[in-house]
């Protein structure tokens, strides 16, 4: 089976800190993950004055009248920074991967050749967006956090449109609140993406702990990204449904031992199970003493370990049968 893609997502977790960021990238090596990603945007061209910040927002940074723009301002990170974040990740053999907010950091993106698309939930009805990036027709992953199946099907057809195969195609389910709540999850969602849209699907999960994302990769999921921090208990908009260096590494952990526990679809005794079948299984034995020539019968013959002998599955062509020799209570017949 083809490996799952583990995007570990430090997002803005770095609170606009460069060290801090390159400290994220080097706990999700430790983690052993497959991807670093970042977000990169211009807070003046993500969001207008106007702009509020969510519920969720608001009571992670425990403020109430913070606005979008004051708040991304703090959480930037520069050109440069991403290029020295790109090396550092490079340096430590893992992905570095970033998501664009603007069509300024998307050409940046662009000039960086990254070769892996990452389409956020807020951006997928933006349009033009969607069709800059649909036309190089690199692999993309998107996310369809606040959507129902229509505005999915939407957005998949301006990317496809747009020149993107379905080759390239992966959706993620997602929820875009933080953190989710489990009932709120529905996770089924994401198989009825994948068969409705014939393409790869995964998911972006923003749950507390790490059931719902090995959960996931049991359902089929190929891409697994959920967002990790240095300590949750630092201030910003994502660091209370983000999980701890030690969190990260037990779902990487966890999501790989799914992974060799699905095997593949064929019912089979594995091959150390084999070896087992002698001591698990029970052979037709003699219940009592049983002379040469005498009738094997229900009274005389019973099942037990090991399995070395006769199978009880053949019982009946065994009953009737004469004996061929002499046998003591537990004999194998």
């Amino acid at each position: 089976m083809k490996k799952v893609l583990i995007i570990a997502e430090a997002g803005v977790n770095h609170n606009g800190n460069l060290k801090t960021a390159i400290e994220l990238v080097h706990k999700a090596v430790e983690a052993q993950v497959d991807i670093v990603k970042f977000q990169t945007f211009k807070a003046k061209l993500l969001a207008t004055a106007d702009a509020k910040t969510a519920d969720y927002q608001n009571k992670n940074l425990k403020s109430q009248d913070s606005s979008q723009l004051e708040m991304l301002k703090k959480l930037e990170l520069s050109f440069e920074d991403h290029h020295v974040l790109k090396e550092e990740c490079r340096k430590l053999g893992t992905g570095f991967l970033s998501t664009a907010f603007d069509f300024e950091s998307l050409d940046f993106l662009m000039s960086l050749n990254l070769g892996l698309w990452k389409i956020p939930s807020g951006e997928i009805t933006n349009l033009p967006y969607l069709e800059k990036i649909g036309k190089l027709n690199q692999p993309t992953i998107v996310s369809t956090g606040m959507c129902d199946l229509s505005e999915v099907d939407a957005a998949l057809r301006v990317l496809r449109t747009s020149g993107l195969s379905d080759s390239n195609l992966t959706v993620l389910h997602c929820n875009t609140d933080y953190p989710t709540q489990m009932s709120d999850v529905n996770l089924r969602a994401m198989q009825a993406m994948g068969k409705e849209f014939g393409i790869a699907y995964g998911y972006s999960d923003h749950t507390l702990g790490i059931e719902i994302p090995t959960a996931a990769v049991a359902l089929g999921a190929t891409v697994i990204e959920k967002h990790f921090t240095l300590d949750r208990n630092m201030t910003g908009p994502d660091h209370a449904a983000s999980l701890e260096p030690n969190e990260l590494k037990a779902m990487v952990k966890a999501i790989r031992h799914v992974e060799q526990a699905l095997g593949s679809s064929i019912k089979a005794p594995s091959l150390r199970e084999s070896a087992n079948k002698a001591v698990a299984r029970k052979s037709i034995v003699a219940a009592t003493e049983i002379n040469a020539g005498e009738m094997l019968t229900v009274h005389n013959m019973t099942t037990s370990r090991p399995g070395t002998g006769i199978s009880p599955m053949k019982w009946h062509d065994v009953l009737g049968k004469s004996a061929q020799k002499n046998y003591k209570a537990g004999d194998l017949i």
